[in-house]
């Protein structure tokens, strides 16, 4: 790779090659690490409302599923302060580092929740412990999402970062798939006293080898190329201070931060109220409010039908924003989570066809951010603080608006007894996705600020295609 150099936050005019092989083989560390790490977060909300609720909370009655969330939310009131440190800290020692370490710590924190005795056993402990292992969990997610959309953005061709980072929202959804199958295999073919005696902790222990290939993968990666040429043109870059990087941000990126942070709670809210409210609801909330749900078995068949039919097109909406932009796939979520929010909650409450319409619409909604936001946001800010900027405007959002949004939505539904606020929530989400993506610059096809603009050695034009029988290295010439 070949790449002149430049001054921080400018954007260097030669343009750098990578190895195909190299950024095929990074795309999947970060996918793989992706699949173990939301494979680990995930399975606790699968779980909540068919297990956890009585296994932990067996005292207390209708809210045992609200306290169930509480403590699924209380992963999010970490997930800052990951970013805070552990985002700063990939801009100055690299991003292979920093994620090879997360996924460490959310495996073995999986693997612990695994083994917490029961409420039963030693009483008003076990929550306590949960609750001490959830906070670790969003401590390692802190630096985790923003890290591997760093990475695979700063490794992927300018012209092909959409498809590239579909990628990785392809391994999150194969870790929520796997979640929630091995949830639904258990609910299906375990009586409910081994479930909760000692059926609900498999899915737990599966973390530990899951987590151990995305280790493997992530440790055979070098660095990025745009990392690479950071430290190259300016080695003093990884001793930058955390409030260096803040004044930055908040004097020269202010704009480009709220973009960030709506795009992260449109798209997040919808993610968290499908894959994390939606099973409650459909299985304790309507039946609690006398109206026709489903079973436990059902719900989770539902969400991982839901997640295979997303992962079957995830790849091809990344690549067509290559094409036609991120703005228009963008816009397209937002105006359906304003139009199709509520109807879509509606829907849940009219049996099973009004269900699979109801997470259909939900599922496809979120695919339109799940897509081609992973190649947005990295592209908002310069190469020497775009993890750390990352890192902390995602998890500020996601912790205070989306992570939240499950345990606020049960609150609001059962001290009020309506049952469309999770319409509501994904309403007013749709309205702040409108505004932030009506004031982003279309980043499709650009390089990065900071780097040098990027192909990889699958574009270079071969000797017989180039015009006038001279070989072309440079595939802008094309």
């Amino acid at each position: 790779m070949t790449a002149a150099p430049e001054g921080p936050g400018g954007t260097v005019g030669a343009i750098a090659i990578e190895d195909e092989k190299t950024i095929r083989r990074a795309s999947m560390a970060a996918a793989v690490g992706n699949v173990a790490e939301w494979y680990d977060f995930g399975i606790y909300s699968y779980l909540a409302a068919i297990a956890l609720d009585r296994v932990f909370f067996p005292e207390a009655g209708s809210w045992a599923p609200v306290l169930t969330l509480a403590t699924f939310a209380a992963a999010f009131l970490v997930r800052p302060l990951g970013g805070f440190i552990l985002g700063p800290l990939g801009d100055r020692i690299g991003r292979t580092r920093v994620l090879s370490a997360t996924v460490l710590l959310m495996a073995g924190a999986t693997l612990l929740l695994g083994l917490v005795p029961s409420y039963g056993t030693i009483g008003i402990a076990a929550p306590l412990i949960v609750l001490f292992i959830r906070m670790l969990q969003g401590f390692s997610a802190g630096g985790e999402y923003a890290g591997a959309l760093t990475l695979v953005a700063e490794y992927a061709p300018d012209r092909r970062r959409g498809f590239f980072g579909s990628w990785l929202e392809f391994g999150t959804l194969v870790g929520y798939t796997l979640g929630a199958g091995i949830s639904a295999l258990l609910i299906t073919v375990l009586p409910q006293d081994d479930l909760l005696a000692w059926g609900w902790r498999i899915p737990f222990m599966i973390a530990l080898p899951v987590g151990a290939v995305g280790i493997y993968l992530r440790l055979r990666l070098e660095e990025t190329p745009a990392f690479r040429q950071l430290m190259r043109r300016s080695p003093a870059m990884a001793t930058m201070s955390l409030r260096r990087m803040f004044r930055v941000l908040l004097t020269k990126h202010r704009s480009e931060a709220w973009i960030a942070g709506g795009l992260v709670i449109a798209w997040n809210v919808t993610n968290y109220v499908l894959t994390n409210y939606v099973p409650t609801y459909l299985t304790g909330t309507l039946p609690s409010h006398g109206v026709t749900g489903t079973s436990e078995s059902v719900s989770s068949t539902l969400q991982v039908i839901v997640m295979i039919a997303m992962l079957a097109v995830i790849l091809f909406v990344g690549k067509l924003s290559d094409r036609i932009g991120r703005k228009p796939i963008l816009l397209t979520g937002s105006l359906l989570l304003v139009v199709a929010g509520l109807p879509s909650v509606w829907l849940l409450r009219h049996g099973l066809a009004g269900q699979v319409a109801g997470l259909f619409i939900m599922g496809f909604t979120l695919l339109c951010f799940a897509a081609v936001t992973p190649s947005t946001l990295p592209a908002l800010f310069p190469t020497f603080i775009r993890y750390g900027s990352l890192s902390i405007i995602f998890n500020i959002f996601v912790s205070a608006f989306a992570g939240t949004a499950p345990t606020v939505i049960g609150v609001a539904v059962t001290g009020t007894g309506n049952l469309d606020w999770p319409g509501y929530y994904l309403i007013g989400a749709g309205v702040i996705g409108l505004l932030a993506t009506l004031s982003l610059k279309e980043p499709a096809g650009r390089a990065l600020p900071g780097s040098a603009p990027l192909a990889s050695t699958s574009e270079l034009l071969t000797p017989d295609q180039a015009t006038g029988g001279v070989p072309v290295e440079d595939p802008s010439a094309r």
